[in-house]
């Protein structure tokens, strides 16, 4: 454990920051799997709004760090070229 006050602080945040992480990454997990479920279901409207969802979630975690902008952008493009071919924009 750190002994001066400068590395205590440190360490509290970055154990904040990793709890909030870990906690964003784990409702990104969710929600991409719900989406994936929705296009394999054959269900085009729930997708739609599911995927609204998703990319909201994914900008918010590119904003507060957790994820690389480009990891993000990747992981809408591939949801939302899914749900297009279930029929649905």
């Amino acid at each position: 454990m750190a002994n001066h006050k400068s590395a205590i602080k440190r360490h509290t945040q970055s154990e904040k920051r990793r709890a909030r992480n870990a906690s964003i990454k784990s409702e990104i997990r969710t929600v991409v799997k719900k989406v994936r479920e929705a296009v394999e279901g054959a269900k085009p409207a729930d997708a739609k709004t599911l995927l609204q969802s998703a990319v909201t979630l994914l900008d918010r975690a590119v904003s507060k760090g957790t994820l690389h902008r480009n990891n993000a952008a990747r992981k809408i493009s591939r949801l939302t070229k899914a749900v297009v071919a279930t029929g649905t924009k």
